[in-house]
């Protein structure tokens, strides 16, 4: 069976009961999504009626699931959630900056989910504290939106941080100060610092062992990585939100070949965008997607900075979208 007869939601329902018998351990938040995406578009499950006063003609429209895990009502989120964010964004140049982990920490994360918040958490206070430092007397506040990611490109467990920020902030009497330098040697040793303070502040002082030997193992810090292409207009800061917020772990399109028994699937490798191909148990390719569900009400974008509430010059900025902008793309 190729990918054109077979997508993602028929592969969980064509194999997921046989998986669940296994009695491979399940979050509530797993079996709620798969379910909701193994039934989505079925009538059975609640339908709109419509009926023609011309022709007469009735047509039955069956409800979606609604789940970011789905592919196809995961679109339609991304396409909501990108003009949500727009309506946001303050007429500036953007940057997208990349806070990762080195995989000695990945398991933490894994095995108690809840650390997930500290990945926001020290990404935003590194950027404070580095905006502080400019300027102690003016504050300066910039705007920034937070995506947590989950997955790399082979689907594996890797979480890290998207951040979309403005090259420009807002100070105390300063309405804005473009600051298109950001310092990201800086940046590293500050993000490293601040995030293994958290964990051993959470995680008390058996942490302290494996804090100590990431600090020699990584003397330049945990790599921090912001892509020289800057955002600096509406077409361009769409295309972004829509990539890197909320979007499904693996695209349909990815998928090759499945036989029922093994999922064939390709994803460009990161070191250099060469093609990899690769065949693995229809088991184990649940595995893989099932552990990037978020649990239920955590919030896999955050706002922050002169994003997350009013400020005191906020109405002396301009943004991105104009008023008759935004009501034609909403």
């Amino acid at each position: 069976m190729n990918s054109k007869s077979f997508k993602i939601k028929d592969i969980f329902s064509d194999r997921w009961d046989d998986f669940v018998a296994l009695g491979y351990p399940l979050r509530p938040a797993i079996l709620h999504n798969v379910s909701k995406i193994i039934n989505c578009g079925d009538p059975s499950m609640g339908h709109a009626l419509y009926f023609c006063d011309h022709c007469g003609k009735i047509k039955h429209v069956p409800f979606t699931c609604k789940s970011r895990f789905c592919n196809s009502c995961g679109a339609k989120y991304i396409q909501d959630r990108a003009a949500s964010i727009s309506s946001k964004l303050i007429q500036c140049e953007h940057r997208h900056i990349v806070f990762t982990i080195p995989k000695e920490l990945r398991p933490f994360f894994r095995k108690d989910r809840s650390l997930l918040h500290l990945l926001f958490h020290a990404s935003a206070a590194t950027i404070h504290a580095w905006f502080y430092s400019i300027n102690k007397s003016e504050s300066f506040k910039p705007g920034f939106i937070s995506t947590l990611h989950t997955f790399g490109r082979d689907l594996k467990w890797n979480p890290h941080i998207h951040m979309l920020i403005t090259e420009g902030a807002s100070g105390n009497k300063t309405v804005w100060r473009k600051i298109p330098h950001i310092p990201f040697t800086m940046l590293r040793k500050r993000w490293q610092t601040t995030l293994l303070d958290l964990l051993h502040r959470y995680l008390g002082d058996s942490f302290y062992k494996l804090k100590t030997s990431l600090f020699k193992t990584y003397p330049s810090g945990f790599y921090v990585y912001a892509k020289s292409n800057m955002l600096s207009n509406f077409v361009d800061s769409i295309k972004y939100i829509i990539r890197y917020t909320g979007r499904p772990a693996m695209a349909q399109s990815r998928i090759l070949d499945y036989d029922g028994e093994f999922v064939t699937f390709f994803y460009n490798r990161h070191e250099d965008n060469e093609k990899v191909i690769e065949k693995i148990h229809v088991f184990d390719f649940f595995k893989r997607l099932i552990v990037h569900i978020p649990d239920e009400q955590f919030k896999m974008i955050r706002y922050y900075g002169l994003y997350a509430k009013k400020y005191k010059h906020s109405s002396k900025l301009f943004l991105l979208m104009t008023a008759s902008k935004r009501k034609f793309f909403k």
